[in-house]
């Protein structure tokens, strides 16, 4: 059974999360507007909520380890690929919300790209060697999606956008 405090410490990062997100995408449209002394005021409040978020991971997560935590993002995704965006997508065709629905569609295939990933970073890290050594690692900035290679795609598998828009992560 999971303490009080346990609940509380997941509860708090959940909304710190939430937060965070919100106010990063506030400021963007505030300084479209017009207001940037409005925008820095949602930045400089995600970046405390960053914070904050820092502090409950690390109570959270004393003895966290990259396997734990490749296994643990392997559930998540798994879970996000196989139940909660199917349900999200049958929903969404049931309401008649094609735009709700392709959103969900592309997430769940961009999903399950990433579990792919972590399945290999886990079995790269069980062999004692860093997954996809010496290859870039390439991310859509229009749907998630994640690629290994020298370079981008020519175009996204999930969502088709232009490989010339995907960022190389460091």
């Amino acid at each position: 059974m999971e303490s009080e405090t346990a609940k509380n410490l997941l509860a708090a990062f959940a909304g710190e999360s939430q937060a965070f997100q919100k106010y990063r995408y506030f400021a963007e449209i505030a300084e479209k507007a017009g207001q940037p002394n409005v925008a820095r005021l949602f930045r400089a409040t995600s970046a405390a909520e960053g914070v904050h978020i820092r502090r409950l991971l690390n109570a959270m997560m004393k003895n966290a380890t990259t396997e734990g935590n490749l296994e643990k993002a392997l559930a998540g995704e798994t879970y996000e690929f196989t139940e909660m965006y199917p349900a999200m997508e049958a929903a969404a065709q049931a309401e008649n919300r094609p735009d709700a629905k392709l959103i969900f569609t592309q997430n769940k295939q961009a999903e399950q790209m990433h579990a792919r990933h972590y399945q290999e970073a886990l079995e790269a890290l069980r062999r004692g060697v860093d997954v996809g050594a010496g290859v870039k690692i390439w991310l859509c900035p229009v749907c998630g999606a994640i690629e290994y290679g020298a370079n981008p795609p020519e175009r996204c598998p999930v969502c088709n956008a232009p490989g010339a828009k995907f960022q190389e992560m460091q």
